[in-house]
C-alpha cells in the first residue's frame, strides 16, 4: 500500500480570523512564501493531503490554490505537482551589509600546524572491505558500555604485536579519541573523591591535552622534563604528589626525548608509592624512525594492581577524523570507567567500531603504518637536510613523530610573522609551556602535505629562522 507523505510544513489557520476559509488558507500560505519557509521551486502539498491534515474540504484548499496560481505565488504544469515559483523572492529580504574595501589577495595557505597525518592514502581496498562488511552486518546489536568486544579483542592482539602489552580485551574501553578518553578517566578518578583532582603535566607539553583537566575543574601541575623527557627525580612527594600525571615516555611532546627505562622504572616506583595514575599518552609511538617502536610504560606496570592506564588514538597513524581511541585500565580501575561509561553513553556508533575491529583484524593497519613510517622517515629527512647549517638554528632531535621542534635566536615572533606573511602557518614554541619556562622557536608538522609544499615551507623556514647572533643552546 502506498503511504501518505506527512505534512511538515508548520501551518494552522485561525478560526477568529476574518475572511473566508479559502482566503485564509492563502493568506497563509503566501506568508510562509514570503518568509521562505516554502523555499523558492518546493513543492506544496496535494490539495487531498493538505485537506485531511487541516481537516477542512478539498475544495477549499484547490480554492487557495487557484488564488495563489493567479498570484504568481505558485505555478504548475501537467502531470507535475504544483510549486512554489522558482522566481519567488523573499518578501524580508536579508539585511544588505556595508561595504568593506577588497583587500589584497593573500599567499596561498600552506599549514604546516603539528598534528596531522598523511590521510591521502588511508582509504585503501582493506579500509573499504572493513566497512563495507560493518555495514552490512545487522545492527539490532546493543554496544557495551566499554566497546564491541570484537574490537576490543583485535585492539588487544595489536597492542601485544606493536606495543608489548599483554593484556585481556576486559581491560579495554573504547573512546572517542584522546580527550575524550583522558575526559571519561578522570570523571570516573573524580567520583569518589570530595576533593578536585591534582593532574601533573609534562613542562612543555601538549596544549590541548593539557587543558582537559582544568575543564572538569581539576588543579594542573607543570612537571619538567629535559631531553630525555619526564625529570622523574624531580616530582613531587607526598601530600604534594598529584592524583594522575599524564607522560609521554616514548615520544615526550614536543621535545621528543624518550624516557629511559631506569626513569620509567622509579616513575612506576614513584606512582606506587604515592597511588598516583599514570596516564600513558601513547600518541605517536608506532611512528619511530631510528629504531623499532618502543615498548609501552605500561607493559612494564602490574596489570591487577598497576597504577598506568595506556591512552591510545587512531589520529596519528590514520586520520584524526575517525576519532576513536582506547583506555588500557589496570584490573582495579575497570569498574570505575565503566560505571562513568553507562552513565555517559557510548560516543562511538557500532558500525565504526566493527569496521576497525574489521581493519586490525585484516592486518591492514599494520601495514599501512608500515608504509607511513617509510614516507615519514623520508620527509624526516628532508627536514634535517633543509635546516642543516642555518645560522641560529637549532633542530631537536627527531626519533620519531609528524612534527620538528626548531629554537632560533631570533626573536620567535618575528620568526612567526615573517612565515605568516608568506602565508605559511607554524606553532610558536613557547605555547606548549605551562609554566613560566619556555624557549624561543617554532613547532611544525611534516606528516600531512606534499613534499613539493614541504620543500616550499622548509625554505622559508630556513630564511625566516636563521639570522645572526650566537647560536642556540643545546637542550637540556
Amino acid at each position: 500500500m502506498r503511504s501518505v507523505p506527512e505534512i511538515t510544513v508548520p501551518l494552522q489557520l485561525d478560526d477568529a480570523a476574518a475572511g473566508s476559509l479559502p482566503a485564509r488558507l492563502a493568506g497563509r500560505l503566501r506568508s510562509l512564501i514570503g518568509d521562505a519557509v516554502l523555499a523558492p521551486g518546493e513543492a506544496v502539498p496535494s490539495s487531498r493531503a493538505l485537506a485531511a491534515h487541516l481537516g477542512i474540504s478539498r475544495g477549499s484548499v484547490v480554492a487557495a490554490y487557484d488564488q495563489l496560481l493567479a498570484e504568481g505565488y505558485l505555478v504548475a504544469a501537467a502531470g507535475r505537482s504544483t510549486v512554489v515559483n522558482p522566481q519567488v523572492r523573499r518578501v524580508h529580504p536579508l539585511p544588505v551589509r556595508a561595504a568593506t574595501p577588497r583587500r589584497r589577495e593573500a599567499a596561498p595557505e600552506l599549514d604546516l600546524r603539528p598534528g596531522r597525518p598523511w590521510a591521502a592514502e588511508v582509504v585503501s581496498p582493506a579500509w573499504r572491505s572493513a566497512w563495507r562488511r560493518a555495514s552490512a552486518e545487522p545492527v539490532d546489536v546493543l554496544v557495551p558500555p566499554l566497546g564491541l568486544q570484537a574490537l576490543r579483542g583485535a585492539w588487544a592482539d595489536h597492542l601485544r604485536r606493536m606495543r608489548a602489552v599483554v593484556l585481556e580485551p576486559e581491560r579495554l574501553a573504547i573512546t572517542g579519541g584522546g580527550r575524550e578518553g583522558l575526559s571519561l578517566l578522570l570523571l570516573a578518578l573524580a567520583a569518589e573523591r570530595t576533593t578536585a583532582l591534582r593532574v601533573g603535566v609534562e613542562d612543555p607539553g601538549y596544549p590541548s591535552l593539557r587543558r582537559v583537566p582544568a575543564r572538569f575543574g581539576a588543579q594542573v601541575v607543570p612537571l619538567p622534563v629535559d631531553e630525555h623527557g619526564l625529570r622523574v627525580a624531580d616530582l613531587p612527594t607526598g601530600a604534594d604528589a598529584p592524583d594522575a600525571l599524564v607522560v609521554t615516555p616514548s615520544h615526550q611532546y614536543p621535545l621528543g626525548g624518550s624516557l629511559p627505562v631506569d626513569r620509567r622504572q622509579t616513575l612506576l616506583e614513584w606512582a606506587r608509592r604515592h597511588r598516583v595514575v599514570v596516564v600513558e599518552d601513547d600518541y605517536d609511538s608506532e611512528l619511530r624512525y631510528t629504531s623499532q617502536p618502543l615498548p609501552a610504560l605500561a607493559a612494564l606496570d602490574d596489570p591487577a594492581d598497576g597504577r598506568v592506564v595506556l591512552l591510545g588514538t587512531l589520529s596519528k597513524t590514520l586520520t584524526p577524523a575517525l576519532s576513536i581511541g582506547f583506555l588500557a585500565l589496570p584490573d582495579w580501575l575497570v569498574p570505575a570507567v565503566a560505571a562513568t561509561r553507562r552513565d555517559l553513553g557510548t560516543p562511538v556508533g557500532l558500525v565504526g567500531q566493527r569496521a576497525v575491529a574489521h581493519y586490525l583484524d585484516s592486518g591492514a593497519l599494520r601495514l599501512h603504518t608500515q608504509r607511513m613510517r617509510n614516507r615519514y622517515r623520508r620527509r624526516r629527512a628532508q627536514v634535517v637536510a633543509a635546516l642543516a647549517g642555518v645560522p641560529g638554528v637549532h633542530v631537536y632531535p627527531m626519533d620519531g613523530g609528524l612534527h620538528a621542534v626548531v629554537e632560533t635566536t631570533r626573536p620567535e615572533g618575528e620568526v612567526v610573522a615573517a612565515l605568516a606573511a608568506d602565508g605559511i602557518r607554524v606553532s610558536p614554541l613557547s605555547e606548549y609551556w605551562s609554566g613560566t619556562g619556555t624557549r624561543p622557536g617554532i613547532v611544525f608538522g611534516f606528516g600531512a602535505v606534499a613534499d613539493d609544499d614541504l620543500a616550499h615551507g622548509l625554505e622559508r623556514i630556513a630564511a625566516a629562522a636563521g639570522g645572526s647572533g650566537t647560536a642556540p643552546r643545546e637542550s637540556s
